[in-house]
């Protein structure tokens, strides 16, 4: 049950995280900085692959999660910030060497940073949600 919940609860957190943090929070940084021309228009979003993805690294995280045996809050954030920040340092300098989808490397430093800090936060939601300790729940 706890890969399951990680997972749905993870997800959701996860794009409700990303809609308020680049959605809202970051959208005139983001066109400063970043090569608008990659992005669809709203209209044309593919919704299905967005919730896929959410899910996808919300299990990534669950699972990591668990396999490290994380108990407390602090393990989640803990866990979640340093897989966020390996994923997003390899994802962002791999585009940033491949593509033109950064204008300024400041830019890949501050999505590695809001990556990680996203991360932190959904794996201390996925470890909260897990609650008590029992059989039923393993």
């Amino acid at each position: 049950m706890k890969i399951l919940r990680g997972t749905v609860f993870g997800g959701i957190a996860f794009f409700l995280l990303g809609w308020l943090v680049y959605g809202i929070l970051l959208m005139d940084y983001s066109s400063a900085n970043y090569d608008q021309s990659i992005y669809r228009a709203d209209g044309e979003m593919i919704w299905w692959a967005l919730i896929a993805s959410n899910l996808a690294i919300a299990l990534l995280l669950t699972l990591v999660l668990k396999w490290s045996g994380a108990k407390a809050i602090t393990d989640g954030l803990k866990t979640g910030a340093i897989l966020g920040f390996l994923l997003s340092l390899n994802i962002n300098l791999s585009f940033y060497s491949m593509t033109t989808m950064f204008l300024h490397f400041s830019g890949l430093v501050v999505d590695v940073l809001v990556f990680t800090l996203m991360m932190a936060v959904i794996g201390l939601i996925i470890v909260s949600l897990w609650g008590k300790k029992s059989k039923d729940t393993e």
